[in-house]
């Protein structure tokens, strides 16, 4: 199927967008339609920088137009496409001398189908929940469930292995001091097979499974939609424990048959020790990696996670994997922040792991009273902290240390800061893999646009339960970079996102983009989310759109000059002799929102005309939906007063 006819079948929103994609001349939709397996078949991008080439491909689709024209003449087809067809040819010769323009052109229609065609992908893959990640990652839950179900049957045979050789123990005779060597010989290579088979589900779980998790959680922190339940991992986790505990209990009892009797060349004596250590390493790992936090740290009303305040109140969370009912209320944890500093946690300091605080009886400490320390002497939002925790795990014999740590966090001194410090959260879990590296912003990296926009998808997601389109990443993209061919290899640099003014302006990237996520947050979010809001096309791109519309048509996008957010909306208006303008009011705030909602301000709004008539000039959201259809739902009962300007 050609890039084409899958455009054909796009839904009313992205086949309206192939429409207005088209609507100029420059290249025209019926040659787009008529030749398209030989445009899709063809290098035009090797074209835009290849004279010859260029050259060369022109004259083919000059005579592919003669030919379509014949076509025509003898099928007697419409009049009007005869003509069409007669009067494209005409103006593409216009590109003669420079047959390497046109092909940029043609490059550039087909890319952007490409981007229309991929926005609708994106969003199909939402609607039906990303289902080749979640078949990809079932398989992998599969593999791990049918690992574990093979090494409980294993240790289910060694129940009735060790009875035999139980049994062999009691007889005493010579002769039958074989047939123990060869049970125990037996059982003994049966209990390291199964060791095997444990140190692959290990990895998968701990360095596979467990690392994925974290990677997720991590960007979960900044708005990434990701599955962070531990159900999966604690349910594998407490099996695999159990089995490891279970072949631990199988070996001490060789023990016991040793006191009982031993005899030349017992093989349990020399090959136990090996074992013992294979299991107890194994155990001390599995069960060090089970204690994690669940829930990063975050203040009741705060900005979002990571982000604490001195004298604040925050909650945080750690589990243990491993869900053992005799140690509920036993296991005390304990948490402190930079060990290696002078300053330390306030409130509740140690609390048991309990199943009380879960809702599925998993062994969890809720630390929900704490509060950062207030005689910090920082740089406030780029130094980064651990908060840790500490308990002691001492069941069945085996005693070990546990110690697990949050992500670093941003401790802040007042409420001014919370917006650059949710800005370190932001740079951080975007790019630093090492959730130990509290010197990350000593030597900050360069974010790739491809890390960048995906995060600010990110927090349009969060703010407004709808992330960006290409569109929109495209105009945010050349605001940063300029128009490019592609956006792919640019880079953003801390500096740039966080501390250099936008050009014209006296705020930042990050302050002009951040108050804009505010704006949708508290007063365009139901807007945003259904897509009635633009948001980001540059002013030159807005007049190329609204000219081409009907009389009235209008569209919404978020200023550019305001730093703590605003949006505005433009419509077209057409005079007597048919000539099309654009008109914009003043962009509208927080302050001006907080006093009346953006969909009651367009259904009021008024112009005086002629006569001093007042007239709302806006009639149909971009690309042609009725203003009340699209904004009908969300009037409020008083509207009905005017709004001129």
């Amino acid at each position: 199927m050609t890039q084409w006819e899958r455009l054909q079948q796009l839904d009313t929103v992205y086949s309206q967008r192939a429409f207005d994609l088209y609507n100029g001349d420059e290249f025209p939709m019926e040659v787009r339609h008529y030749l398209a397996h030989w445009i899709e078949g063809q290098d035009w991008e090797r074209a835009s920088r290849d004279s010859s080439q260029a050259a060369f491909l022109f004259q083919v689709l000059l005579e592919n137009l003669d030919n379509q024209f014949s076509r025509f003449v003898q099928e007697k087809e419409s009049f009007l496409l005869q003509r069409n067809f007669r009067r494209y040819k005409q103006n593409f010769q216009e590109y003669q001398e420079e047959p390497y323009t046109l092909a940029t052109i043609i490059h550039w229609f087909l890319v952007k189908e490409k981007g229309i065609l991929n926005d609708a992908e994106l969003a199909q893959q939402v609607q039906t929940l990303q289902i080749q990640p979640a078949a990809m990652e079932l398989e992998s839950q599969r593999q791990v469930e049918k690992r574990l179900k093979d090494l409980k049957a294993k240790v289910e045979v060694c129940v009735c292995e060790y009875a035999r050789i139980q049994v062999c123990a009691l007889h005493r005779r010579r002769e039958e001091k074989a047939i123990r060597r060869a049970s125990e010989d037996n059982f003994l290579s049966d209990i390291s097979a199964m060791l095997d088979a444990s140190d692959v589900l290990h990895s998968a779980l701990i360095n596979e499974e467990l690392v994925e998790w974290k990677q997720r959680q991590q960007k979960s922190c900044i708005g990434a939609p990701d599955d962070t339940s531990l159900e999966h991992l604690e349910k594998w986790f407490t099996q695999i424990i159990e089995c490891m505990f279970q072949l631990q209990k199988f070996l001490q009892k060789l023990d016991e048959l040793v006191g009982k009797m031993t005899y030349e060349n017992d093989p349990i004596p020399v090959r136990k020790p090996p074992l013992n250590i294979r299991v107890d390493t194994l155990l001390t790992h599995l069960i060090k990696s089970s204690f994690v936090v669940e829930t990063q740290p975050s203040m009741p009303q705060g900005r979002g996670l990571l982000v604490l305040r001195t004298n604040v109140q925050f909650s945080v969370k750690v589990r243990l994997l491993y869900k053992v009912p005799e140690l509920n209320h036993v296991m005390k944890v304990t948490v402190s922040i930079d060990k290696f500093r002078k300053f330390n946690v306030l409130g509740t300091l140690s609390k048991a792991l309990n199943m009380a605080e879960s809702m599925n009886g998993g062994m969890v400490a809720d630390f929900r009273h704490l509060v950062s320390p207030s005689s910090l002497s920082l740089s406030v939002t780029e130094e980064l902290h651990r908060i840790n925790f500490q308990t002691q795990f001492d069941c069945q014999g085996l005693s070990v240390p546990l110690e697990t740590s949050s992500l670093p966090v941003v401790v802040i001194s007042n409420s001014s800061q919370q917006q650059s410090a949710w800005a370190s959260v932001l740079w951080f879990n975007m790019l630093c893999p090492d959730p130990k590296n509290i010197k990350f912003f000593e030597t900050s990296p360069a974010a790739t646009w491809l890390q960048f926009g995906e995060m600010l998808s990110w927090q349009f997601l969060s703010c407004g339960k709808r992330g960006l389109d290409n569109d929109q990443l495209e105009t945010l993209a050349i605001k940063l970079f300029g128009k490019q061919p592609s956006y792919d290899n640019c880079k953003i640099t801390w500096t740039k996102f966080s501390k250099e003014n936008l050009p014209d302006t006296n705020f930042t990237l990050w302050v002009w983009l951040d108050g804009i996520l505010n704006l949708v947050k508290l007063y365009l979010s139901d807007l945003w989310s259904d897509g009635s809001i633009m948001g980001f096309i540059s002013k030159g791109k807005e007049r190329l759109l609204l000219k081409k519309k009907q009389n009235g048509t209008f569209l919404l996008r978020f200023s550019e000059s305001i730093k703590d957010g605003g949006i505005t909306f433009s419509w077209v208006q057409y005079a007597n002799d048919a000539t099309p303008s654009v008109q914009t009011v003043k962009p509208f705030t927080i302050t001006d929102l907080k006093q009346i909602a953006l969909p009651d301000i367009l259904c009021n709004f008024r112009i005086m005309v002629a006569e001093n008539i007042p007239v709302n000039p806006l009639c149909y959201l971009y690309p042609n939906t009725p203003k009340d259809q699209a904004f009908g739902k969300y009037y409020s009962e008083k509207t009905g007063g005017e709004l001129f300007v």
